[in-house]
């Protein structure tokens, strides 16, 4: 059978099954049991198609429901971060990679235009903050900035601060979803030409010690919400074989999930900027411990473990 007849004799089907899926187990069993029919099939004979991929992440979701109308309500909130949450970052691995490339490729832009020319700096920066941060550095107390304030004053503000970007990023997809991208362009040269202002003093390696125990969390946080925004806005222009409505509905969902799964992560690394970045004087093995960790994490659980989680998933779901 051809491809387009295929999607043709099930495509009402689907959509009923993905816009009004079945709280009854049973239900949703019947219906697990035809998408992995039509997942079968789809395999066999477009193994690279969009139907395919679509498939894939129904019949993934119609197991999960399966599996958490077993669980006790209580255990809600450990399961969107045990499965929503990365099953959602696995359908769309391609988008947050793609923003994180952005993000790396511009950091270096900014570093190496500060390299070529002196003044760069002070134009990303402004010249108040290059000069008080001169001013700290002939002092011998070159991150004083992160010193001031009070430490749960300036945790909140913080986090209420990255919190409301996130969302900016992600309301930025409702409109066009590539408003994200020049923001991630110009956050990766702001950070590049941030860290050549102290790479130039000697300071690089005392530089990620210290701004990275909170950038790690932070920059990543913020590179996935703009993923987010994508996300939402390419589902109505670029919907694949659903109507553009469900497509879209689809893309809102999953950005909100991602969003709602940012904020714990924003937290924490606000927590670090305001209680931990202001004690940059700790031993490197401490400030270098904090930094793998979140390194560690955010390659972890927004990386590895989504692919794992929807291989493991689909294996059971086919077997």
């Amino acid at each position: 059978m051809r491809e387009a007849l295929f999607i043709k004799k099930n495509k009402e089907r689907w959509d009923n099954i993905s816009q009004f899926p079945s709280d009854d187990t049973d239900e949703m069993g019947s219906e697990f049991v035809q998408l992995v029919d039509d997942l079968g099939y789809a395999k066999t004979f477009y193994p690279h198609s969009n139907v395919t991929r679509f498939l894939n992440a129904e019949a993934a979701k119609r197991y999960l429901n399966i599996y958490k109308n077993k669980k006790e309500e209580r255990n809600k909130f450990v399961l969107f971060f045990k499965y929503d949450l990365p099953l959602t970052v696995a359908r769309h691995h391609r988008v947050v990679a793609i923003c994180f490339g952005i993000f790396l490729l511009f950091f270096f832009v900014g570093f190496y235009s500060a390299i070529k020319d002196p003044h760069f700096v002070r134009e990303i920066m402004g010249d108040n903050y290059v000069d008080m941060t001169e001013k700290n550095i002939a002092e011998g107390n070159p991150f004083g900035v992160y010193q001031t304030g009070n430490s749960f004053l300036m945790w909140l503000g913080i986090m209420i601060n990255n919190i409301s970007v996130s969302f900016r990023y992600f309301l930025e997809g409702l409109v066009f979803p590539f408003l994200t991208i020049p923001e991630l362009i110009r956050d990766g040269v702001m950070v590049g030409s941030f860290d050549y202002m102290f790479y130039s003093k000697g300071l690089g390696q005392l530089f990620m010690l210290t701004v990275m125990i909170h950038g790690t969390l932070e920059l990543s946080a913020i590179t996935i919400a703009a993923a987010a925004g994508i996300i939402m806005g390419k589902s109505w222009i670029f919907p694949g074989t659903l109507s553009r409505l469900t497509a879209f509905k689809q893309g809102v969902k999953d950005g909100i999930k991602i969003i709602v799964g940012l904020v714990p992560v924003f937290m924490i690394a606000a927590f670090f900027e305001g209680f931990v970045t202001r004690h940059y004087r700790m031993p490197v093995w401490m400030s270098a411990s904090i930094l793998l960790a979140s390194l560690f994490f955010v390659i972890g659980y927004f990386g590895v473990y989504p692919i794992v989680l929807k291989k493991r998933i689909l294996k059971n779901a086919i077997a």
